[in-house]
């Protein structure tokens, strides 16, 4: 009866989110790719008429660096496909076009090379196309010369297209750097070209340089000719390149100095290449180990495809104040920021080499099909880190990393509907996943063997993603590793072109030693009312490993959801024995199972054998329970029994879900046990964090300190005594500083800890520090500390009081930005956003009139103040509040009606699962084998 009042009658807390320094700390997908973030526009990019083709380049280039600016002159070999008296190349609008000529062999006299008057040259105000007309129409299949000469800007503002930038050396001296970035499409902002990447061609560039700086391309400087009357600069001319895309072309003017000397790389499948490091003389001491990192991840890569490159070169640069999103992968030539070539990371290096063969050697027809090349060498370069360093770079996190983003994300009602860079990346990581799938499914023999086909049947030509599932099935069919009725490319498009993943749930009948294997959309958001999610199936492997004989070696799969919604699987061990489907999370998907099947799995991971199951699959496991409960498709004294194995568990990768799990289930612990939450978070981290305190050493691995971290933080949270002590310390030393606004002598760590569990005169401090923060200090520390004292509280008290002070007296050292930010950190607990609700209801008049003008302000409170609570009696808060002042909303009407939709969903789920919680938590404590005296009581 007490758990069904606490149920009805309380409202949640969220005393596990996360301090604003830690908050959406896990598993974000970064923006790693411009073409990504540029493939939608892209795509819709008006194309070239296919009239004519480029079959090769001579451009002479001839840049004044001290002025910016550049001069040049490019012959383009063409080809007629259609008769026509027109010709359109791309050609930036800051790109002017000082002469241009066209010459052509037609084919009733192929010996005489005819000049072609041009009527008129046009430029496109809308795109960046020249198009000229002729006066006569030249017959199709001829041969000639569009020859152009060009003037432009060096850019100065950004670093891509051809630009300008500068560094001082450490004596003080200021060096110009001068070097091209064209992906996706910034060839055209240097020179009339046919910027697309299906035309690929050789090129043979000429370029000035001073003779005290060096010229780097795609490919060796095949002669140096001095300028006659100009002591000062030279012509370097480069070897002719192999055919290749526009975007690819690449060059460097720098004041650059070779690191050591060359590697040469050679193998038996036609590899002939030179590599070289580049980097200013001041910087190469820092690039130390460069060559031979180098050298190792291309080895790799190469021995991966099996196909020769056609380059005699490739050179690493280092290059100063180089600004780009990703680094500049020209064919021949990558350049990368400073700080990231003198990483110790191998990622981004293997991905950059694998480009040379994936993307540059063969390209995507078009940007659509940028998704499918980046995903594929993002998992080879995972895969190529893994091998050299055992993952490290990483923290042997991956897949998890991403897999988790994507399980959270597509979960949702509305998947990225806000972030389309997001609806890109996660797009991308999905193939990614699915070359990941392949590779186990398949077996690694067979997957590496499709890809060479692959790569073979399409070197200088391109490709789009279906060259890639059609080469992959051709080789499981010829090694027999699919079943007949199956194809790998309709197998990729049921998971591509879902925004959505499956769910499967295994209920097994162990009288008949069967399995019964169910799919359907996974959801977490909460109403599961998704349009056509009854509709959605998937071609799901289903690997299968048994605890009869465990092996996690064999991963092929004993079947497969040929798009159907149910499968039975039979041969399947006796009651005695668990099953685990899609171990090593081989498929993006969780499993759900029956609760036998759960308990088995328990009290085996429960046993000394469970280090038999990998730390992946156990991570798994624990990952998918206690999302499926959150999700409502399992009971929460499930998933919280499966944690119960951690108190022996001593490995990173196991531990990683737990403190998003803590977090997210924290956001709805009623609070009338919430204490008893604190408990269980006590107990399950004290001894862990206990033994990573021992014996801390300087050279430790990077997970080390990250899991110390973590659970220091989710301790202070649950009040664990030595940190909030320590934090109290630390915070006393600020108190009794002469100049406490001169700067923040503590490490930001204990903030949130003093502002949770310390006393009123601590958080007035702090409130002090932010009113008297002087202009003369980085705005972000003012910012982290206002997020601390807002976000950190669980007294009301303090934050009716930051409340009164910014918005009803109106303070004028808080802006409304500050507001938003304000408003924003207090939806992050219960208290936070019922201080918040009780604010705007008692104060309503006033602050109705204070922000009828202010919509965007009015629209965010009314947001924050009522769309996170959880529980039956916070609907009624928020209905009354409804009823009270309906029709005085205004522009919010709308939001405070989602608002109780949504808290309707979320009652329902508290209803079922709180009282759950609360028993599993009660039988728990009192079992518990661990003493936990190391709560501190909360001060007044």
């Amino acid at each position: 009866m007490k758990t069904l009042v606490c149920v009805l009658a309380c409202l949640c807390v969220s005393s596990y989110s996360l301090p604003p320094d830690k908050m959406h700390a896990f598993h974000i997908i970064k923006t790693r790719s411009i073409d990504l973030n540029n493939a939608h526009g892209l795509a819709m990019e008006s194309r070239l008429e296919k009239t004519l083709e480029p079959t090769a380049y001579r451009l002479e280039l001839e840049p004044y660096l001290e002025d910016g600016v550049f001069k040049g002159h490019v012959s383009i070999n063409v080809t007629w496909l259609e008769n026509t008296d027109e010709i359109s190349v791309h050609c930036a609008h800051e790109i002017e076009i000082t002469e241009s000529e066209v010459k052509a062999f037609m084919p009733s006299n192929s010996k005489e090379l005819l000049k072609i008057p041009i009527k008129k040259m046009s430029t496109d105000p809308k795109k960046p196309i020249v198009t000229l007309r002729l006066e006569r129409t030249v017959p199709k299949s001829s041969v000639g010369f569009l020859n152009f000469s060009f003037k432009g800007n060096m850019q100065t503002s950004s670093t891509e297209a051809f630009f300008k930038t500068s560094y001082v050396t450490d004596q003080e001296t200021e060096r110009i750097v001068a070097a091209t970035q064209f992906r996706p499409n910034n060839a055209r902002r240097m020179f009339p070209c046919f910027d697309e990447p299906a035309y690929k061609t050789p090129f043979e560039l000429s370029v000035v340089r001073p003779r005290s700086m060096v010229a780097l391309s795609n490919t060796p400087v095949a002669r140096t000719e001095d300028i006659n009357g100009e002591p000062n600069a030279v012509w370097d001319h480069f070897e002719r390149t192999p055919p290749m895309s526009t975007f690819t072309l690449g060059l460097v003017i720098a004041d650059l100095k070779q690191l050591g000397e060359s590697t040469h790389y050679k193998d038996d499948n036609g590899n002939n290449i030179e590599l070289r490091v580049w980097g200013r003389p001041e910087y190469l001491q820092a690039l130390e180990g460069m060559n031979e990192k180098v050298a190792q991840v291309f080895a790799e890569v190469a021995n991966f495809w099996q196909v020769p490159l056609p380059l005699t070169k490739l050179d690493i640069v280092a290059l100063p104040n180089y600004q780009g999103v990703k680094p500049a992968d020209n064919w021949g030539l990558i350049v990368f920021k400073e700080s990231e070539a003198s990483s110790r990371g191998l990622l981004q290096l293997a991905a950059e080499l694998s480009h040379a063969w994936l993307g540059a050697l063969a390209s995507p027809a078009w940007w659509s099909d940028a998704h499918v090349n980046k995903a594929l060498v993002g998992y080879l370069a995972a895969e190529i880190a893994f091998k050299i360093n055992n993952g490290s770079e990483m923290e042997g996190k991956w897949p998890m990393t991403v897999l988790y983003s994507l399980y959270y994300e597509f979960s949702k009602r509305y998947p990225h509907s806000r972030i389309t860079g997001m609806k890109q990346e996660t797009a991308c990581t999905k193939i990614e996943l699915l070359f990941r799938m392949f590779n186990y499914t398949l077996g690694g023999d067979t997957f590496r063997k499709g890809l060479r086909m692959f790569i073979e049947s399409r070197k200088f030509k391109t490709f789009t993603g279906d060259d890639i599932w059609n080469a992959l099935n051709t080789a499981a069919v010829a090694d027999g590793k699919i079943p007949s009725d199956l194809d790998v490319k309709t197998v990729a498009k049921s998971w591509i072109e879902k925004d959505r993943l499956p769910l499967i749930t295994v209920n097994r009948n162990y009288e008949t030693n069967s399995a019964m294997v169910t799919q359907k959309v996974y959801l977490r958001e909460r109403p599961h009312d998704v349009p056509d999610a009854a509709k959605m199936l998937w071609w799901a492997p289903l690997v299968v490993a048994r605890s009869d004989r465990l092996d996690f070696t064999n991963t092929t799969p004993v079947a497969w959801m040929r798009n159907h919604r149910e499968l039975n699987l039979i041969n399947m061990p006796d009651k005695d024995h668990f099953i685990i489907v899609n171990p090593e999370e081989i498929a993006p998907f969780p499993v759900n199972y029956d609760q036998d099947n759960w308990n088995l799995i328990s009290s085996y991971l429960q046993s000394e054998k469970r280090t038999k199951i990998p730390e992946l699959t156990r991570a798994k496991l624990l990952h998918d329970a206690w999302n499926l409960a959150y999700a409502g498709q399992l009971s929460f004294a499930t998933a919280f029994n499966m944690t119960l194995f951690l108190k022996h568990e001593r490995h990173h990768l196991v531990w990683d879900p737990v403190f998003t799990m803590i977090d997210h289930v924290g956001r709805h612990i009623c609070s009338s046990i919430h204490d008893k939450f604190h408990t269980y978070v006590r107990i399950l981290l004290s001894p862990l964090y206990e033994e990573l305190t021992k014996d801390v050493g300087e050279d430790e691995e990077s997970w080390r300190k990250n899991l110390r971290s973590l659970c220091k933080t989710f301790l202070c949270r649950a009040g664990y005594e030595p940190c909030v002590r320590e934090a109290r310390e630390q915070f006393a030393a600020w108190r009794a500083a002469p100049g406490p606004d001169d700067g923040n002598p503590i490490s930001n760590q204990y903030i949130c800890p003093v502002f949770e569990w310390g006393s009123e005169q601590e958080w007035d401090f702090g409130l002090q520090r932010v009113i008297n923060f002087p202009p003369s200090r980085k705005q972000s520390e003012r910012t982290y500390l206002l997020k601390t004292l807002a976000g950190c509280p669980i007294d009301e008290y303090k934050i009716e009081k930051l409340l009164n002070i910014t918005v009803l007296e109106g303070n004028g050292n808080f802006t409304e930005t500050d507001l938003f930010l304000i408003f924003s950190m207090l939806t992050g607990s219960s208290q936070g956003y019922t201080t918040l609700f009780h604010f705007l209801n008692n104060n309503w008049d006033t602050l109705k009139e204070k922000f009828a003008s202010k919509t965007n302000i009015w629209d965010n409170l009314i947001t924050s103040a009522t769309s996170e609570f959880k529980t039956q009696a916070g609907l009624e808060l928020v209905s009354n509040l409804y009823v009270a002042h309906q029709g005085e909303f205004g522009s919010a009407e709308h939001i405070i009606e989602k608002s109780m939709r949504n808290i309707r969903e979320e009652a329902k789920w508290s209803a079922e699962n709180l009282p759950v919680i609360e028993k599993w938590l009660d039988n728990y404590i009192n079992n518990a084998d661990v003493k936990d005296d190391q709560y501190i009581k909360k001060l007044q």
